[in-house]
This record gives C-alpha cells, sequence and structure tokens, in this order.
C-alpha cells in the first residue's frame, strides 16, 4: 500500500461507519431523551433530535485510527507520517467527548472553558513534539511521499511557489520563547474554533457542507505539499461529515449536538494548525475557517456594541439572518458554504504564489468575507 491509499482507505472506512451508525446511535438517543428544543437561538420550530455527532465521532475515530496503524506499521521512513495525525485523532476526541458531556449533562462554563484551553494546550504541545520542536518527531514534513516513495523535500519544486512552505520551518527547532508564543497563539485559535464551530452550528446542513469542504481543502494541500498524514486527517474530516448530511437533511432529521459541533471545531483547528506547523502557508491553513471566525465575530462585536450580552442566546449570526430573509436551511446553509469554498480556494491558491500573490489572495479573501456578512442586506426577502 502506498501512503495515498491508506488515506483513501481511512476515508472510506470513516464515511461507511458514518452513513450507517447513526442506525444504531439514534435508538440510544432516543432513550436518553436527547432532544434540541426551540429556544432563543434555535431556527428550527419543532424539538428534533440531537446527539448524532455521536456516530460521526465514532467514525472519524476509527477512520483515523486505522490510518495511523497502517502508517505506523508499514515500515515507512519517519514518525510524521503518523504521530502528527495521531494528536489529530486524539485532540479530536478529547474535543468529542466534552461536547458529549455537554448534551448529556451539562457543564458550568468555568468548567467547560477550562477544559477546552487543556485540550488546546495539550494538542498545541503534541503536534509540537510531532513537529520534532521537543526532541519527538522528525518534522512533518518529513517521511514518505504519496507515492510511498522518498518525500520530495518542500524546498523543491515547491518553494520557489510557496515560500513558506520551507522544510526548515517544520524541521528546525525554534527558540523558547518562539515555541512559548506558537503554543499561545495554538491555544487560543484551537479553543476559540471549537466554540466557533458550535456557535454556527444552527442551521440545517451547515456543519455537514462545513465539515466536508474544511477536509477536503486540508487534503487538497497535503497533496500538493507531499504530506500523506495532511491528506488523511483532511480526507476523515470530510467523509465524517458527509456521512452525516443525509441524517441531517432528511425527515425527521437530526442534529450534530454539542458532540458533533465540538468535534468539527476541534478537528478543523487541529488539522489547520499542524499543517501551518509543518510548513504549509497560512493562508492555504485557515482559508475554510475565514467565514466562520468573520461571522461570529463580527456578530459579537455589535452586540457588545448595542450593549447585549454576548452569551446570551440570540439569532444574529449573519447565516441566521440569511434565513430569516425567507431562505430554508440549506439554501442558507448553502451560501454560507459556498463563500466558505471561495475562500478555501484562494488559501488553496497560496501553495502556487510568491508574497505579492498571497496579498492578493489574502485581499481576495477578505472581499468574500465582506460579501458574506452584506448578504442580508443584498439578498430579497422571500415570502414564506
Amino acid at each position: 500500500m502506498t501512503p495515498l491509499s491508506v488515506a483513501l482507505l481511512a476515508g472510506a472506512i470513516t464515511l461507511a461507519l458514518s452513513l450507517v451508525l447513526p442506525l444504531l446511535v439514534k435508538p440510544l438517543l432516543v432513550r436518553l431523551g436527547i432532544m434540541d428544543v426551540p429556544n432563543e437561538r434555535s431556527s428550527h420550530e419543532r424539538p428534533v433530535l440531537r446527539g448524532l455527532g455521536l456516530a460521526v465521532l465514532i467514525a472519524m475515530l476509527v477512520g483515523g485510527a486505522a490510518a495511523v496503524l497502517l502508517f505506523a506499521t508499514r515500515g515507512w521512513t519517519g514518525h510524521a507520517v503518523w504521530d502528527a495525525l495521531l494528536v489529530i485523532v486524539i485532540g479530536s476526541l478529547c474535543a468529542g467527548l466534552l461536547g458529549l458531556t455537554e448534551d448529556l449533562r451539562g457543564l458550568s462554563v468555568p468548567v467547560r472553558s477550562a477544559a477546552l484551553l487543556l485540550i488546546a494546550a495539550g494538542s498545541a504541545l503534541g503536534v509540537l513534539f510531532a513537529a520534532g520542536q521537543f526532541g519527538g518527531g522528525d518534522g512533518l514534513g518529513h517521511g514518505p511521499g504519496l507515492d510511498g516513495g522518498a518525500a520530495r523535500p518542500l524546498t523543491a519544486p515547491l518553494a520557489n511557489l510557496a515560500p513558506l512552505s520551507d522544510a526548515t520551518t517544520a524541521s528546525s527547532t525554534l527558540p523558547v520563547w518562539g515555541a512559548v508564543l506558537l503554543v499561545v497563539y495554538a491555544v487560543l485559535f484551537i479553543s476559540s474554533y471549537i466554540n466557533v464551530a458550535n456557535f454556527m452550528d444552527g442551521l440545517n446542513g451547515i456543519s455537514g457542507f462545513h465539515g466536508v469542504i474544511a477536509g477536503l481543502t486540508f487534503a487538497a494541500v497535503g497533496w500538493v505539499q507531499d504530506m500523506p498524514w495532511l491528506v488523511a486527517a483532511g480526507l476523515v474530516l470530510a467523509a465524517g461529515f458527509a456521512g452525516f448530511l443525509p441524517w441531517n437533511l432528511t425527515k425527521p432529521g437530526a442534529f450534530l449536538g454539542d458532540v458533533g459541533s465540538y468535534l468539527l471545531g476541534g478537528a478543523t483547528a487541529l488539522t489547520s494548525f499542524a499543517a501551518l506547523v509543518s510548513g504549509a502557508p497560512l493562508l492555504a491553513t485557515i482559508g475554510p475557517m475565514v467565514i466562520y471566525f468573520g461571522d461570529v465575530g463580527v456578530t459579537l462585536v455589535k452586540r457588545v456594541r448595542a450593549g447585549k450580552r454576548w452569551d446570551e442566546p440570540h439569532k444574529e449570526h449573519t447565516y441566521q439572518r440569511i434565513q430569516q430573509r425567507g431562505y430554508s436551511h440549506v439554501q442558507a446553509s448553502a451560501m454560507t458554504a459556498a463563500c466558505t469554498l471561495a475562500a478555501s480556494l484562494l488559501g488553496l491558491a497560496s501553495c502556487f504564489t510568491p508574497l505579492w500573490g498571497t496579498l492578493m489572495l489574502l485581499a481576495g479573501g477578505f472581499a468574500v468575507l465582506v460579501l458574506y456578512l452584506a448578504l442580508p442586506r443584498l439578498l430579497p426577502a422571500r415570502s414564506a
């Protein structure tokens, strides 16, 4: 087997399980009475079963673990083929289990916040260890190439196209202060995005679409940068949420619950950070996250400026305001997904541009975000 075939197999396993496991998980959720009852934050009008993200969590755990085991036992040179992926699998599992606890019994804000910070810190340290920053792995850019042979160095032929993809970025040891700053950034980045994904999980389809787009984007970055572990991580993420979509979009429907939204945020942010540390261009790693971060950030700022509590339930996010214009859940989710896809493609293009091109792509991503935020004002209202 080649690393690429391992990544494809992991994605296929995840997709199959994500499609089938709800048959077993739904009866359990029904017995536990885990229902999403409409409240001030909800965009639905009737109680809906939630917690189906548990099926996605199990599917991604099995698929990711299969990839780790196959990478680790094939005799390929270099830890980095599997240890970065192991960190992503474990970190994502912890995020999902935290969400499951929230679904089942609820958590106080201090406890939940502390747990998020611990998950983010542990995951960040694990990624840096895999990158060789603490004498652990061989550097995330090392290991066999996608065809099973020796990896082509990131310095050739891509270095002239993507200055940020220098292998020395991943393999050389950072000074202590640099490692500390990177960990602080990662803790804030990962914990924040788990919350962001939870805030944005308010319409049918929106989280499923997001997981598929983010996962495929990371897989594409891994393909371009010749990082098999990133291809596998991206395909597992995309497959997990692709399998959830039919259950979410068909009647009677079901929601991810906190277990699924925390999983989505954790897996996306962890994969993004690992790709960044490995030497992937910054824009390529954050492209799928621009719209979500922008929506939540702008909404919270508006609420604070209006004298409202930022943490109370509301329906003022851009995606919710689009739906309130008379568009269906799927239509509003598809518009959000289209903007996420556009930002992701712009980020992916940064793998092939010098600095001036990267700046132009950054401006393009900002333009996509501005357009998305303006959609509730630009779209004509539709009657019910």
